[in-house]
């Protein structure tokens, strides 16, 4: 039987306790929500939909050059960050492939529909889950494609932009094309120093993925895009599915969105406030917590490995990482959201915790 393996499953959540008012913890959504005047360009945006979408989304990657500073041929659009990730797989077929562990679990499972060999870095808890400099040795001439989440999906772990252009420059000269995933970029602290968006120029196998799902909060709207200067993997991309993967509605949410500046500056505001709350608290109560640089936090509640089961009961749902790749019972991941909703879950998480103490 299929097993769903991300965060932001409501629905069976709802089914197994019959509790339509969740909090959800377990995906990491901006806490402000939907900003409002995307509400409006979805609701304007009806009127249209008689029409088939813009399939090359003109309006959409013009408004995403001026946002990025990058020229309109350098963004290609998709029905998300996800939907572009297999569809960047099918476009390569990549022979062999090199992953992280744990990282976000559908680069692996897009991989795998083509058949390609997947080797992994480990990332491991003696070095507090942080990519390395051993990882440039691996970079030999077997691999056609790397992977890099940054900063990482579970743990918030972020690299250096220095860092990650070693890796570019070890990638380059073998024309292996290095994916980095910045779709948590936005809630991480100068991200200047860890992004490589201003790298495309210079570097035409750099692939940079990002998403409109977190930063605006409209991940049932469906909107990603990828920044690369390779003109082929763009025709590619284009050829190796549908036409129309980005809707009308979601077009014109984006477009929309990027003017939100006021919004996305409060959102940055509250994540770095709620989130060094969250790490403060979690702290005094005992619990280990690994990197944590973005809209999430990263922890190990090796004493109550079923926690996650513990506060669904109390209406609160969190994401247990049990099913990550180099992962075991015991380790968890929260979104940061608004004051009131964490305070929430640390009065549970204080009950439970005082339980099992005993």
């Amino acid at each position: 039987m299929y097993e769903y393996v991300h965060g932001g499953d409501i629905y069976t959540a709802r089914d197994l306790t019959n509790n339509p008012h969740l909090i959800d913890f377990s995906a990491n959504i901006n806490p402000l929500g939907l900003p409002p005047g995307v509400k409006e360009a979805v609701m304007e945006a009806l009127a249209e939909c008689h029409n088939y979408p813009d399939p090359f989304c003109r309006e959409l990657t013009q408004a995403l050059a001026a946002y990025e500073s990058v020229s309109q041929e350098n963004i290609y659009c998709g029905n998300g960050a996800s939907e572009i990730i297999f569809r960047l797989v099918l476009a390569s077929k990549p022979r062999k492939a090199l992953l992280l562990a744990p990282t976000f679990a559908d680069y692996e499972k897009a991989l795998n529909t083509v058949g390609s060999t997947v080797e992994h870095y480990p990332l491991t808890v003696e070095h507090d889950f942080r990519l390395r400099k051993d990882f440039l040795n691996m970079l030999d001439n077997s691999y056609d494609m790397v992977w890099i989440c940054n900063p990482n999906n579970p743990t918030g772990q972020v690299c250096e932009a220095s860092f990650l252009q070693e890796v570019l420059e070890r990638c380059s000269p073998k024309n292996t094309l290095l994916v980095v995933d910045e779709c948590f970029m936005d809630f991480v602290d100068e991200p200047e120093k860890y992004s490589v968006q201003h790298l495309i120029n210079s570097h035409n196998n750099l692939l940079i993925l990002k998403a409109f799902t977190k930063t605006f909060a409209m991940p049932g709207i469906r909107l990603g895009y990828v920044l690369t200067t390779n003109g082929r993997i763009i025709e590619r991309l284009r050829a190796a599915g549908q036409d129309w993967s980005v809707s009308i509605i979601a077009q014109k949410a984006g477009i929309c969105a990027l003017k939100q500046t006021e919004y996305l500056r409060k959102a940055r505001q509250l994540v770095k406030k709620e989130r060094q709350f969250l790490l403060e608290e979690l702290k005094r109560l005992g619990v280990r917590t690994y990197g944590s640089m973005a809209n999430y936090i990263f922890f190990q509640a090796s004493d109550c490995p079923d926690l996650d089961k513990k506060l669904l009961a109390r209406g609160i749902l969190i994401r247990s990482c049990a099913n990550y790749r180099g992962l075991s019972k015991g380790y968890f991941r929260i979104a940061v959201k608004s004051r009131n909703d964490n305070l929430l879950l640390l009065a549970a998480l204080k009950e439970i915790i005082k339980v099992e103490s005993r």
